[in-house]
């Protein structure tokens, strides 16, 4: 994902965002010109939905343009309106998100100082969709040209001097959109000092995809734990970092991502097995290092619906993992995730990595519920900890 700070320019970042292989252009611009629209779409193949404002008044006062609307609609575009719009968002296949204070018109878009960001990549853009989308929902029918007709006779009939009364407005034919119900994901998750894909199991030991993820909470402990081996005592770990918690399962072989809590700190004495921890699970005399966790988010579901590391390295290559990323970015050692992750106890990811999961965690989440504070209550807890959080 990359993010860009833009004072200028707006016209070229539109031109050049708005290529031969867009599908989808999404716009939401309370105030749109004839002759923006004209020079930005006059050779895009592209299916467009507009949102803007439906005010009479504005038109009329030449504010925005009808005849803007009535081109998009020829051209195919959707148009529909939002009372008390002011977003000036521009979506490009929910890949590429233009968030900018210059309406859809020249002056805007050429001439005004105008501030913004464009984002590329990552959940910017797809957080932009699901709000762009759900004010879509709400806005009503899409705008035809009767209506369009009938509006231009209206805003005709009062542009007659002597015609309009003080005071008097054309009134606003937007829809009324309530609030909106925009995902956001928990701060503690969302932009953590570091992260790390925590492996529990081994190679010789690998789950069934059909093994149940509260079965491997109530097994291994890392609802309030995550262990490291004897000789590996977890110093790289810094309070707040996020550790993704895995599995290793087979048919076929993978690492599967199946929920997420917040680090503490490894702290000599404090986060070593104890007597207890030792009686209650014997194979943590090789396993006897803890990173304590807290504020745990688990699926409630088998390793099978959780998110596979394969995928996640397949799809981000060497910027899966921050050392892999750093020697890419330097052009030395290696930068193959798969070799990486041998033989170890967690992988530090890179940011790319650490938006990839969080992304594809909350989509299994969706779709199979998480862990209720009930069932992580009736797990074992040490008892300097209060137990799950919520």
């Amino acid at each position: 994902m990359t993010v860009r700070l833009v004072d200028g320019g707006w016209w070229q970042e539109l031109e050049a965002a708005l290529g031969d292989d867009v599908a989808e252009v999404r716009i939401a611009s309370p105030f749109i010109k004839d002759g923006a629209v004209e020079k930005l779409f006059s050779g895009s193949g592209s299916s467009v939905r507009v949102l803007t404002r439906f005010n009479l008044d504005n038109f009329r006062d030449g504010v925005s343009d009808t005849s803007a609307l009535r081109r998009l609609i020829k051209r195919g575009a959707e148009v529909r309106g939002v009372k008390r719009l002011h977003a000036k968002l521009y979506l490009f296949d929910s890949k590429q998100a233009v968030i900018t204070s210059a309406n859809m018109t020249e002056a805007g878009l050429r001439k005004n100082h105008e501030l913004g960001v464009v984002a590329e990549g990552g959940a910017i853009p797809k957080r932009c969709a699901s709000y762009f989308d759900q004010l879509w929902e709400g806005a009503g029918p899409n705008l035809t040209i009767p209506k369009l007709d009938e509006w231009d006779g209206r805003i005709e009939a009062q542009s007659i001097p002597g015609a309009s009364q003080a005071g008097a407005g054309l009134g606003d034919e937007g829809a009324v959109v309530g609030a909106l119900d925009f995902p956001q994901l928990p701060p503690l998750f969302d932009e953590p000092p570091q992260a790390f894909v925590k492996f529990f199991g081994k190679s010789d030991n690998r789950a069934l995809r059909d093994y149940l993820v509260l079965d491997e909470l109530s097994s291994g402990g890392c609802h309030w734990a995550c262990t490291y081996p004897r000789n590996k005592r977890p110093r790289s770990v810094e309070d707040g970092a996020v550790m993704f918690m895995s599995r290793l399962v087979h048919s076929p072989n993978d690492t599967m991502i199946f929920g997420r809590a917040v680090g503490q700190r490894y702290e000599k004495g404090r986060d070593d097995a104890s007597p207890a921890d030792l009686a209650r699970r014997p194979w943590k005399k090789d396993w006897p290092h803890y990173i304590r966790v807290h504020d745990g988010e688990f699926l409630d579901g088998s390793m099978g619906d959780g998110v596979s590391l394969v995928e996640l390295m397949d799809e981000l290559g060497p910027h899966a993992f921050a050392s892999t990323a750093e020697n890419l970015k330097s052009g030395s050692g290696n930068t193959d995730p798969r070799r990486s992750i041998r033989q170890s106890a967690a992988v530090r990811l890179a940011p790319a990595g650490i938006e990839w999961l969080n992304e594809r965690l909350e989509l299994a989440f969706q779709d199979n519920g998480q862990l209720q504070p009930t069932q992580l209550a009736s797990l074992d807890w040490p008892f300097e900890i209060d137990g799950p959080a919520g």
